[in-house]
């Protein structure tokens, strides 16, 4: 294994956190803020020092196979989170460490989860920061630093398919660093896109900013403890819109944008997204309607807002839905597993990979009665390749077991099962808020430290899909 040079690389990964955790220091103007000020200069310095350090005892010469890039992944996401963290703890705003990492690792994997408990109190450039880290987590650390450098070489390829979530990660041109290049310039423009329609919706710039970065990372933080609900319709509308941009494969857009036509569209996996999302808005609208909730306006937007707000594992939230009647609350619950499309921004299992996992189970089924049946699992017109339906198969399985773990451990001291339950799928599925005592205008500060760093973990775990980061539990991982 090539070290000195996964040190080389990860330490310029730590010269653009530095120049990230600088940005936010325009924001101190507003006076007041000397705490913040030290705070970044401090994440700066650390970012800087460090990956000068790495650089030195790194060295450019070297491929990049397998081995150097799952390092170089899992080390990119671990320091992203660790130099994130230390304007919480500088400034005073979450003086604890393992709060401190919980909020920086919420936002550079897009979680939304918070353990902050007065929102507002945190100031401008604190609030500008956690909404950036979403940001810079939804276009990908990585899919960043490949888009900007040539040397990488051959190795970015695999970088790159490591980084982009789904079952295949396909190489959309024969360049990867111009795929990541065309991604980046889609993911910036629909921002900008965003930014300006909410501005026309009365927001001010730094309101408007936090929330685009949120949405197209599909992260949730808000600057406002009540969420989206603190605004009006209109603005709720628009959120939606980009919400369920997001949540698409952006590999779509890219080959639209190649062909100049629509084609793409008819995409399997996005007419699944589509077809959850309208059974599912059916079907808490006539539970709110039965109920009784009115008026029937404001129910369909919530209902539509927060149908697609889980399903993206975005976590903005209108209205507290942990009230809401127990149907209602079990569809968000199967959505945040679910998850958007593989190639978004979202987090979950992915829709493709529970529509191969479909597939595969129901061939099992028929193989049962007619064992000598040749049966392919497809999606579309295309075959799925027998390792590609084991690998779903494997993330599942883990998926379960972490998610079933998780809820064990975050069950022990004074914390009910329903919360316990959905703090653990929250995280690792990159959603945010759960039900109970973690719903949408709570928090996660009342869990132990301990806890908060189990949940950081899977949060880990769900951005990165389990196999890079177990792969480093392996002792075969290491040799030579």
């Amino acid at each position: 294994m090539n070290l000195r040079r996964v040190l080389h690389i990860l330490g310029l990964v730590l010269f653009i956190l530095a120049g990230a955790l600088l940005l936010p220091l325009g924001w101190c103007l507003e006076g007041g803020e000397s705490r913040a000020v030290a705070g970044f200069l401090a994440g700066a310095s650390f970012a800087g020092l460090m990956g000068l350090l790495m650089r030195l005892l790194g060295s450019a010469k070297g491929e990049l196979y397998r081995r150097e890039g799952v390092l170089i992944v899992v080390g990119a996401w671990v320091l992203a989170s660790i130099a994130g963290a230390i304007p919480y703890v500088v400034s005073g705003v979450l003086p604890g460490v393992a709060d401190a990492l919980f909020e920086s690792a919420s936002g550079f994997t897009t979680t939304g989860a918070t353990v902050l408990t007065d929102i507002e109190g945190a100031g401008h450039p604190i609030l500008f920061w956690r909404g950036f880290t979403q940001w810079l987590g939804g276009i990908g650390i990585v899919v960043l630093f490949v888009a900007l450098l040539s040397e990488l070489g051959p190795g970015a390829r695999f970088l790159f398919k490591l980084e982009v979530p789904g079952p295949k990660a396909e190489v959309l041109h024969a360049r990867v660093q111009d795929t990541a290049l065309a991604l980046a310039r889609i993911y910036l423009a629909l921002s900008i896109a965003e930014v300006v329609l909410l501005l026309l919706a009365g927001l001010s710039l730094f309101d408007a900013l936090t929330h685009t970065f949120s949405t197209l990372s599909t992260g949730g933080f808000s600057p406002h403890s009540e969420s989206i609900s603190y605004f009006s319709s209109t603005v709720q509308i628009v959120v939606l819109v980009f919400m369920l941009a997001a949540g698409a494969n952006f590999s779509l857009y890219f080959t639209i944008l190649r062909r100049r036509n629509l084609t793409p569209l008819r995409d399997s996996e996005l007419r699944v997204y589509g077809i959850l999302i309208a059974v599912a808005v059916a079907a808490v609208f006539f539970d709110l309607y039965a109920s009784g909730e009115v008026p029937v306006a404001r129910v369909l937007l919530d209902t539509a807002f927060q149908v697609v707000s889980i399903l993206t594992t975005t976590g903005f939230s209108t209205t507290d839905f942990s009230l809401w009647p127990n149907l209602a609350r079990s569809v968000l619950v199967a959505l945040m597993i679910f998850g958007g499309c593989a190639g978004s921004t979202a987090g979950g299992v992915k829709v493709v990979r529970a529509i191969i996992g479909w597939k595969a189970a129901m061939r099992e089924v028929r193989l049962t009665f007619n064992p000598n049946a040749v049966v392919a699992i497809t999606v579309g017109r295309e075959s799925v390749p027998e390792e590609s339906v084991r690998s779903v198969i494997a993330l599942l399985l883990l998926w379960i077991v972490a998610w079933g773990g998780g809820t064990v451990l975050l069950s022990i001291g004074d914390v009910n099962l329903v919360t316990a339950a959905t703090a653990s799928i929250a995280t690792l599925s990159n959603v945010g808020p759960g039900l109970a005592a973690v719903g949408p205008f709570a928090d996660f500060a009342f869990f132990a430290s301990w806890q908060k760093l189990v949940m950081t973990g899977l949060m880990w775990l769900g951005r990165l899909e389990f196999f890079a980061v177990l792969a480093l539990f392996q002792w075969r991982f290491w040799r030579l």
